[in-house]
């Protein structure tokens, strides 16, 4: 048959290139921010004025870029240049192409403007509050749409197995992000939403897309990436396509079921605890399989590697893949998440894999796209291995010091001595003892930062040096109908790949048997979440509170959930029961302690601590790293939605009655005036504040949601 010549859009690459450039610059500049505030806690609030550079709120700044800004766009650059080839044809559409990339950079720029302003839904990798969730969903779908076009118009009758992954990450993310990000908002012209899910139901939810984020989000493209690039790179065929077809379907199946181990110990009962930890040890045999189709693949060009810094990059990010997801197993036995979960070591885990895998196979495919696009030689292939080496050195310096710290952590927490009390009951004993690590953390992230610095000029001076990038001419034969059966001697999976639709569709039912057989029952079954009759809602002013709590990102250093340990049980209290967050519209759970438990926190401490603790933290706990929080004594208390929060819940299952919601304002002033009486006690809170109205400050709608926790059931 006679050739079709086509143009391949080169233009659209670009405009991804230079922004996973951007965006992985500025994710890292943000991440290197808050690493610092572990040494210097108020250095960017200026002593607690601006409340938008504080920790709680940069930190999700900082994850959402590395992630959707810096890993997506990196995702994308590498999906639109590898497609078109591996299919020969033209993207189907140059707009929705367009529309894709800028909708995604409008996300971006959203999420910069109003995480620090504190909207968000304290999800974790899911802060972006509903309308930006909206518009997420939106471009995934028009990006869904150009990708499944161009498989249906394509000129290459079978897809290759990088394809496989990218069409599991847009079918994966798409059911995820909806299912996750169910939120009911309280107004349609405000910003405000809570989730639809309570309690431990939506702590089974947020760590089924968590967990699953990192698989399809930080795994599975750039496992695509990594089977399209490094055959290209090293100039060698995949190693095996039998394994692929093995690694691609048992991972996308099995990674589905493991997001319950981020919940082991906790208020989540034992039958998904145990789901999750034996699927999550199982993962370990896919996904060594991709590590060892990745290395096997360079075969014969080990040579190559000594000299060439785009395959070191491969090299150390798929070894690093390997790390991470042998560890990852490891941790979802319950003796070793014991020790190991709230601590700094799930930090340095993550970002093995963040640094490791995703900043190195993207920077690996920055550099050699750079050469192909710009037709022209790298600028300097001695900065590339420059970078290499510091990006390296920095990812030990990083993450080395965490592992340190969290054992540090786990055995601090734990040690009692010989008369059965705790050695390090003061929880700020532990704190202290790992601030070296968390100097050596921002060293070893310096480099790294400086490391992509190298990076960003020297592509830049890459693409001056080299061509205006432009549409490449390319030619293929189109393909001839054929019998949409199997043909004598065709294998069941190359048949499959023929098969576009099916194909996705098998896919998607492979990712969504988990989650069905962990959530559904959650929810259904209510013998899963005992009724506590002493439970309560939330007061008018306590509601208002626990929506400060999250808007300052306190659920960031701070857990909510006491585990079934002696140790645990004797520094905070009663262990959590899994009634007590049927209210919790979303769940407070958190993933990590650098501050102290807060679930039993109610009535430990008069107001007067509470006030103090957050005006200026050294004042009642000496040596520190919580920063000040000044603004919510000199920010007024906005209560004018209160109303609208209580009925919005309301639908959500919440039983406030009409008379509740009528006099919730009356209701809220009343107990703001109790909270800020008490504080008459101290004469120092006398002598400064008593004409300062701080009855109608942020404050007390905190310290009246701190002084509710933990106390709706006694301890018998």
């Amino acid at each position: 048959m006679e050739k079709q010549q086509f143009y391949y859009d080169n233009k659209i690459v670009k405009l991804f290139f230079w922004a996973t450039v951007l965006w992985g610059v500025v994710g890292m500049l943000v991440g290197l921010m808050v690493a610092f505030l572990f040494l210097y806690p108020n250095y960017l609030t200026f002593a607690g004025d601006i409340s938008w550079l504080s920790f709680g709120r940069l930190r999700p700044l900082h994850t959402n870029a590395a992630i959707f800004a810096f890993v997506g766009n990196g995702f994308f650059l590498g999906m639109y240049y590898s497609m078109q080839r591996l299919l020969k044809t033209r993207m189907f559409s140059d707009f929705l192409g367009r529309v894709h990339f800028w909708g995604w950079q409008l996300i971006i720029v959203l999420a910069a403007i109003t995480l620090p302003l504190g909207y968000t839904s304290t999800k974790e990798y899911a802060e972006l509050e509903w309308p930006i969730d909206i518009l997420v969903t939106l471009v995934w779908v028009v990006m869904g749409i150009n990708m499944i076009g161009t498989l249906l118009k394509r000129r290459q009758r079978h897809i290759y197995v990088a394809i496989w992954f990218y069409i599991s990450t847009f079918v994966t993310i798409a059911m995820l992000y909806i299912f996750n990000n169910l939120e009911l908002p309280v107004s349609l012209t405000g910003m405000k939403s809570y989730s639809v899910y309570a309690g431990v139901q939506d702590a089974l939810v947020q760590w089924w897309y968590g967990h699953n984020a990192v698989a399809f989000f930080l795994t599975t493209p750039m496992l695509g990436l990594m089977y399209y690039f490094v055959p290209k790179a090293a100039n060698r065929p995949i190693y095996s396509y039998r394994l692929s077809i093995i690694h691609f379907w048992t991972l996308i199946f099995l990674y589905i079921w493991a997001g319950p181990h981020h919940l082991l110990y906790t208020a989540l009962p034992d039958w998904a605890q145990n789901l999750g930890t034996v699927f999550s040890v199982m993962l370990i045999f896919p996904s060594w399989g991709g590590m060892i189709n990745g290395l096997l693949t360079l075969r014969g060009a080990w040579d190559k590697v000594r000299e060439d810094p785009i395959l070191k990059f491969f090299v150390v990010a798929i070894t690093a893949y390997g790390m991470a997801t042998f560890e990852g197993p490891m941790l979802a036995f319950k003796n070793l998440n014991a020790i190991a979960h709230y601590t700094d070591w799930i930090v340095g885990h993550v970002h093995i894999g963040t640094l490791g895998w995703n900043g190195f196979i993207i920077a690996g495919m920055l550099y050699w796209l750079a050469t192909k696009l710009f037709k022209t030689p790298l600028y300097s292939v001695k900065l590339a291995n420059v970078h290499f080496w510091i990006g390296t050195i920095g990812i030990l310096f990083y993450s080395m010091p965490l592992y340190i710290a969290g054992f540090t952590q786990a055995f601090l927490w734990k040690q009692f001595n010989e008369a059965g009390v705790l050695v390090y009951g003061n929880f700020l004993e532990t704190v202290t003892q790992i601030i070296p690590m968390y100097a050596m953390r921002a060293f070893g992230g310096t480099l790294y930062f400086t490391g992509y610095l190298i990076l960003a000029y020297n592509l830049i001076m890459t693409a001056k040096q080299g061509s205006k990038v432009e549409d490449e001419l390319a030619e293929a034969v189109a393909l001839k109908p054929i019998s949409g059966k199997r043909i004598k001697g065709e294998g069941w999976h190359t048949w499959l790949e023929r098969k576009t639709v099916l194909f996705t569709f098998l896919a998607f039912v492979a990712v969504a048997i988990g989650g069905a057989v962990e959530i559904i029952p959650l929810i259904l079954v209510k013998s899963n979440v005992p009724v506590i009759a002493s439970v309560k809602p939330y007061s008018p002013l306590e509601l208002e509170g626990r929506d400060i709590y999250m808007r300052e990102g306190c659920n960031n250093c701070h857990s909510q959930m006491i585990r079934p340990f002696r140790s645990e049980v004797e520094r905070y209290g009663e262990y959590s029961k899994v009634g007590e967050f049927v209210y919790d519209h979303p769940f407070l759970w958190g993933s990590r302690r650098t501050g102290p438990d807060l679930h039993r926190i109610g009535g430990k401490f008069n107001n007067n601590w509470h006030f103090n603790h957050m005006m200026d933290p050294s004042l009642t706990s000496p040596g520190t790293i919580m920063p000040r929080y000044s603004w919510m004594i000199k920010n007024d208390l906005d209560y004018s939605t209160i109303e609208e929060k209580l009925k919005t819940l309301v639908i959500l299952g919440v039983p406030y009655s009409d008379e509740e919601i009528a006099g919730a304002k009356a209701h809220l002033q009343a107990q703001a005036k109790e909270v800020e009486a008490a504080l008459h006690q101290d004469p120092e809170y006398v002598k400064n504040y008593a004409d300062s109205n701080i009855q109608n400050k942020e404050i007390v709608a905190l310290i009246a949601y701190l002084q509710r926790l933990g106390t709706d059931i006694k301890a018998k």
